[in-house]
Parts: C-alpha cells; structure tokens; sequence
C-alpha cells in the first residue's frame, strides 16, 4: 500500500472567488470568538467530554485486541506452533495496526480537507468499528487455515487505518482554550480513556474467562466483547458527530486555526517538533506495554497464574493508572510539565531496572509490579498528549499533533509486546527491563536536547 501524496489545503481554495468565502468564513469565526462566541460559548468542560468519550473508545478497542492476542489468537490462528511462537506471531500482527496509522492519518486528511471534519471522523469510526466487528466473526485456523492469520491481518491494518483517521482536533482544542494556569490538568483528560478502557475490556474478559469453560471461551465467549467494542464505537460516534458538526464547534476550530494543513508543509518546517514531539513520551509509551499487555503474555505463557486471576489485577493497576493520571495534572501545573516528564522517565528507568523480575514472585510480586507500573505510568502517560501537541504552532497543530501522534505510538509502543516477550524468552526478564530502560533514555535524551520544547512546555 502506497501512502498518498500531494498537499491538503482545503477544497475550497481551488478558486479565487472559493478562497475569499473561506477567508471571510474564518476572519468571521474569529470575531465570534472573541466576543463570546456568537452561536454560544463553548467551555473547555464540554470539549474534555467529547475527549473522554472518544478515547475510551479507542482505548476499548485497543485492549479487547490486545487482551486476544495474549489468550485467544494464538490458539485460534496459530495452533501449529507452541504456545509463545503463536504468542509471537499474534504480536507481530498486533503491530501492523501502528504501521498503518500514519498511512490512514494521511488518507483521511485529505478526507477532511476535501469533505471536512465530521465526514472523516464517521467514515473513520464507521471503518474501525467494522473492522473490530469483522474480528469477531473471524474463523479460525482448523476451518479456513492460513487465510484466519491473513484475515486477521488485514482487519487489524483496517483498525489501524481508521485510528488514523479517528483524529478528531479535539484534544489540541481543549489545549488550545486551557485556562493558562490549568494547562497540566486539561493535557491529562485525554490520557484518561486509557485505563477507562482497559478496566471495562480486562473485566469482560475476566467475566467470559471465569463464567466459561476453556472450549466454550474459545469457540465463542471471546468474541463478544469486540461486539461490544463495536457498539461502544457507534455510541462514541454521535456523541463525538453531535460535538465536531455543530455551528459552534466549527467556529471554534476555525477561529483557533485547527484546520488541516498542508502535510508536506508541515513536515518541510516542523520536522524537528515532530520527531522530537515523538520521542519526548517514548518512555511513558514503552512502560504503556511492559505493563499492559507484555505482563498477560508472560503470566499465561510462564506462570501458573491463571489469566482471569491476572485480569483483576490488570484492573485493580487500571485504577490505581486513573487516580496517578488525574494526579499528574495536579502536578504539571505544580511543576511543570517538562519537568514531570523527565523526572518520570528517570523514575520509569529506575523501575526498568528491578520491577520486571516481580513478575516470577508470585500474586504479590505481580501486584506489586502493576501497582507501582501503573502509578508510574499515569504519572508519565498523563502528560504525553501535553508533549506531543504544545510543540507546534496553531496554524500546523491539527495536521502536526496527528503525525507526531502516530509517530510515537509506532516507535514507542507499536513492536513493545513483541520485542519484550522476545527478549525475555530468550535472556529473562532483566532483557525486557532493558528495552524499557532504552525508551526512558529517549525520552530524557529528547527533552535535553530540545531546548524549544522544553520552553514550550515549562
């Protein structure tokens, strides 16, 4: 698949004549915003909303696959290999969601430019919610052999496309109408869909594990949870269209320059913010895996821990994540949130080094791994939506905050679960500390050097 080339200007500067209508439409947007909104004032309360639900959304989606990956493909797809090669190859198919997600960024650019912001995001949701329903129906290998690991493959780049497009401008909105002392707290909200979405996904599965036997888990029980996954995106869907389409939700992404721009400009002036803005949270997102989905994988494949059992505890670390999450806004606006991010990303290089091996001591090493994980990780990964959209001005924050997006996902997060379990197979658990230790010393190397983003975010 070739990524698409050429600009993004809006449809409408196709003419002269087009050009001056969208020039007045937006000089007008401005001057409604200034004098308090002429259709009706949007608080930045009203936009988190919009933030959480889309996220926990995406969230969702992303931890019911995650959480198949570790308990149901391998066996499903892979039954011809041993347990932790099929474990393997489920990760490897798991990452092609991260390689896809800036091809369907710059796809559904276009889309938003040409068609605008609430044609994407329905087109986009619409895409991600039939791919993670198409999963559901999936047949597995002993019924149409190799053709369930390629199915599985393509609706998982269907996911990763449509999380591209999924990029709503809302998260750099509420950043952009922050009060200014309240910065660190309004960076955090969008962070929250995060553990919101894996307590509900690591509970129906718990649910199904504990309420089934293995054969029937196996056969069908599995499958609902991306059910629901597709109704919670079609519920996400309206409540985001309602916000996004409305008069006053235009202007406002009109007066605040939150429009697409051109992707080639962007990345010709802002390259620098980008590839910083993308390592800046690397530790934050290398630590999202280690103790997400990398953790699963290793009890199941290594423990005599039973999956369900583990799950709780993935829950009970998701909530101890929300609580460090909110305690992070608190903290940014304290100290800043450069500073919060570096001396995270020290504390995650720390942890880098002894927590993994908590893994093989047992429920109490287990819960003390993920309790601490977590509560690191909220801290860190509360702000990381901070680091990735304060870097650039508006005029390029709806196109830049999207492709820096995408480009710390992939490099921080995409081949974590594969690249841990690997190395801890192969040398131990000490192996996968050090992987995580390599992304805390990015992101303290990126905020370093970046004199510009630090400034920015202080």
């Amino acid at each position: 698949m070739t990524a698409p080339t050429g600009t993004y200007a809006p449809a409408a500067a196709d003419s002269g004549s087009q050009q001056a209508e969208h020039d007045a439409r937006v000089i007008n947007a401005r001057d409604g915003a200034r004098n308090g909104q002429r259709h009706g004032e949007i608080r930045p309360s009203e936009i988190a909303i919009g933030v959480i639900i889309g996220r926990t959304s995406e969230f969702f989606d992303f931890f019911v696959y995650a959480i198949a990956s570790v308990l149901v493909f391998p066996a499903l797809i892979f039954p011809y290999v041993d347990r932790l090669t099929g474990t393997l190859y489920s990760f490897a198919i798991f990452s092609l969601a991260f390689i896809a997600r800036p091809i369907g960024s710059l796809i559904f650019l276009r889309i938003d430019a040409a068609l605008g912001r609430g044609t994407k995001l329905t087109i986009a949701l619409f895409l991600l919610g039939g791919s993670t329903a198409a999963v559901a129906f999936l047949p597995g290998y002993e019924t149409i052999g190799v053709w369930a690991a390629i199915l599985l493959g393509i609706f998982r780049i269907g996911q990763g496309i449509a999380l591209g497009g999924a990029w709503d401008g809302l998260a750099s909105l509420l950043a952009l109408n922050a009060p200014e002392n309240r910065r660190g707290w309004y960076a955090m909200i969008p962070q929250l869909g995060a553990p919101l979405g894996l307590i509900v996904a690591s509970g129906l599965f718990a649910f199904f594990l504990t309420s089934l036997s293995s054969a029937d888990f196996l056969e069908w029980g599995w499958r609902y949870p991306f059910f629901v996954a597709f109704a919670i995106n079609v519920v996400a869907l309206f409540a985001r269209l309602r916000m996004v389409s409305t008069p006053d939700y235009t202007a406002l992404f009109e007066s605040k320059d939150l429009e697409p721009s051109r992707v080639g400009d962007t990345l010709r002036s802002d390259w620098r913010n980008i590839v910083i803005g993308a390592f800046a949270p690397l530790a934050s997102f290398a630590l999202f895996h280690m103790v997400t989905v990398f953790p699963l994988s290793w009890v199941t494949l290594f423990t005599a821990q039973r999956p369900a059992r583990f799950l709780i505890i993935e829950i009970m670390g998701g909530v101890v994540g929300l609580v460090a999450v909110v305690a992070s806004g608190l903290l940014a606006d304290r100290v800043g949130r450069r500073y919060l991010l570096g001396v995270s990303a020290a504390g995650i290089a720390a942890f880098s080094g002894f927590a993994p091996q908590l893994l093989n001591g047992g429920d109490v090493g287990e819960i003390v791994f993920m309790v601490a994980g977590f509560a690191l990780l909220g801290i860190a990964f509360g702000q990381s939506s901070g680091a990735v959209a304060a870097n650039f001005a508006t005029a390029r924050r709806y196109t830049g905050a999207a492709l820096t997006s995408d480009l710390a996902w992939l490099i921080g997060a995409g081949f974590a679960p594969l690249v841990a379990l690997l190395l801890a197979s192969r040398f131990g658990l000490l192996a996968a500390g050090a992987y995580l230790l390599s992304g805390a010393l990015a992101t303290l190397v990126a905020l370093g050097i970046n004199k510009e983003l630090g400034r920015r975010l202080s």
